[in-house]
C-alpha cells in the first residue's frame, strides 16, 4: 500500500520524493544514480495540490 502523500511537509529537502519509499537525501534507495526527486511545493509553489489532476483529496488530508 502506498503511503499519503503529504501536501506541507515541514522539510522537504531533507526527503526524495521520486517514489514511495521516501529516502533521506543522503540515503536514496532507488540506486538509479539519478539525484533527488523534488516535493512539488519547492517547484510549483505551496498551492501546487490545487492545479491539475493529482489524485489528491486536499480535505482528507486536512483532516
Amino acid at each position: 500500500m502506498a503511503k499519503k502523500f503529504p501536501l506541507h511537509p515541514k522539510h522537504p529537502e531533507r526527503t526524495c520524493w521520486g517514489c514511495d519509499k521516501y529516502c533521506s537525501v543522503n540515503s536514496l534507495q532507488c540506486g538509479n544514480g539519478s539525484g533527488r526527486t523534488q516535493h512539488p511545493a519547492e517547484m510549483l509553489g505551496e498551492d501546487w495540490y490545487k492545479w491539475g489532476d493529482w489524485g489528491i483529496d486536499p480535505d482528507a488530508e486536512s483532516a
